[in-house]
């Protein structure tokens, strides 16, 4: 089997096979996850190099005849790591291997000081907006809109008891001593298969910690940063408050760096003087873009040519409703991408659970200073995990989320367009919230925020996530609906509504 295209950029191995036979595997696997295969092995061929950067593909409809698969399948596959990076395509030219991948194995520095009392840095660029996770119920909110909690009804009860059973069952007495601070190692193993599947990581158990949540990821990483001598941190902007704060906590000075519609804008960037920053790439809090392929390859450019890191929030990677999910940043350079998650989103913030991939030059640091801050984590809660991943609980968990929020979003759309005539709405495509346009007839901003805390509406702006806010009179809003059942979705349209219109 040799595609006419093979010729084009000697698309061969070392051993001068013709580097599309790593493909057939994947083009025999099981019709219903033939799909996922072939962009599996196709990612891989591009990280391992055995795709090298500027080879050309065949065309779909070549390569489909090849392995005997469809041309949908081939060319989904394009198209998916396309928006990924791995591969760029030019209208009339064909399709390419991108130049952003980098393998495991390169390398990364850092530069220190202290964040001011209130964690602002000396130019003011310092955290502001609201605090995630923080406020409960408060007297006179009927219906709560604020984003960044899931519907912890839908934590499964059962399931988990199950699996607790078992693991209290089996566990050896010697597994409840002083934990791997870098946690449990069947934890690590089936977390690393799950993220390499679901996510397109570069997943070695060995690099994987355990840890409480994206917040403890990302204090891990600036203590250790610091103590390289880094002094400042780049946050998204707009983004999530909480990223300035944790970095704050650790002596770090948050700079805010503005974004447009395909992600962090490279200009301000490279003058800002950082060599770290924070970024959620795949569905970007709170604005809902996923990042452009070039601009996520620009950020590890960037990341190489200064010698830094990025700190990849894969916040709520899994929840994706009209289109295929992007995968993780991470997956394109290992050594220059930390990447963290959690299960707060898809089983219950309160589990404290979470992981970060390190890349090897930082691993030891992060390890010794995850050590020293609390030895680890339960290892009871972590075997739990384990085994309710292993038994496929997670997968099943996820699918039920995603119809669930599938749901709601779409009881949100519905209620936004009969009461709210001409809002536009945006990042609906994944996650749990979505930003509404408001027309400016219904404000200005600050009457309709009181207008609709008057009526007992709960409700962000999108103005509390960043630094600019425009001067057209709109209302922009970060609506969270996951939380909601449909019926109180539509209650709280309705008293907002009532309450501006």
């Amino acid at each position: 089997m040799t595609p006419s295209g093979t010729t084009s950029g000697g698309a061969t191995d070392p051993a001068g096979q013709p580097a599309w036979e790593l493909l057939l595997p994947a083009a025999g696997a099981p019709a219903r996850r033939r799909g996922r295969a072939l962009q599996e092995a196709l990612r891989e061929a591009v990280r391992s190099g055995r795709l090298a950067a500027g080879t050309r593909l065949p065309s779909t409809r070549e390569l489909a005849a090849d392995l005997g698969v469809s041309r949908g399948l081939v060319t989904e596959a394009y198209e998916q790591l396309t928006a990924e990076g791995y591969l760029r395509g030019e209208r009339g030219a064909g399709t390419w291997v991108g130049g952003a991948v980098r393998a495991p194995g390169g390398s990364g520095g850092g530069a220190g000081g202290t964040a001011g009392a209130d964690g602002r840095g000396a130019d003011g660029r310092g955290v502001r907006g609201p605090v995630a996770g923080v406020s409960g119920p408060e007297p006179g909110v009927r219906v709560d809109f604020r984003p960044g909690t899931p519907d912890l009804s839908l934590f499964p009860r059962s399931a988990w008891a199950a699996a607790q059973r078992s693991v209290l069952a089996r566990l050896p007495h010697r597994a409840l001593g002083y934990p791997d601070p870098r946690g449990l190692p069947e934890l690590r193993e089936v977390l690393a298969g799950m993220l390499a599947r679901r996510r397109g990581v570069v997943a070695d158990p060995e690099r994987l910690v355990v840890c409480s949540g994206v917040a403890q990821a990302s204090t891990l990483l600036g203590f250790v940063l610091r103590a390289r001598g880094l002094r400042e941190v780049g946050v998204e902007d707009p983004g999530s408050p909480e990223h300035g704060r944790l970095f704050a906590s650790t002596g770090m000075e948050t700079v805010w760096l503005p974004l447009d519609g395909e992600g962090l804008r490279p200009e301000p960037l490279a003058a800002s003087g950082v060599r770290a920053v924070v970024v959620t790439p795949s569905h970007q809090f709170p604005s809902g873009i996923g990042w452009s392929a070039g601009r996520r390859a620009a950020l590890l450019d960037w990341a190489r040519t200064v010698d830094g890191y990025v700190l990849e929030d894969d916040y709520d990677g899994d929840f994706r409703y009209d289109r295929a999910p992007v995968g993780a940043l991470q997956g394109l350079d290992p050594e220059r991408v930390v990447y963290a998650g959690s299960v707060s989103k898809s089983l219950a913030p309160g589990l404290r659970l979470g992981w970060t991939l390190v890349p090897g030059e930082l691993l030891g640091e992060i390890v010794e200073r995850k050590r020293t801050m609390d030895l680890g984590n339960p290892v009871l809660d972590q075997a739990v995990l384990a085994e309710f991943v292993t038994r496929g609980g997670y997968d099943r968990q996820l699918r039920r989320c995603q119809r669930a929020y599938r749901e709601r979003r779409d009881a949100l759309l519905a209620a936004l367009a009969e009461h709210l005539p001409g809002t536009g709405v945006s990042g609906i495509a994944a996650g749990l919230h979505v930003i509404a346009r408001v027309p400016a007839r219904f404000g200005p901003p600050d009457r309709f925020l009181a207008r609709a805390a008057g009526a007992g509406v709960a409700l962000r702006s999108l103005e509390e996530y960043g630094t600019a806010r425009p001067a057209d009179g709109d209302v922009r809003l970060v609506i969270g609906y996951a939380h909601l059942a449909p019926s109180a979705i539509a209650e709280g349209i309705g008293l907002l509504a009532g309450a501006v219109g």
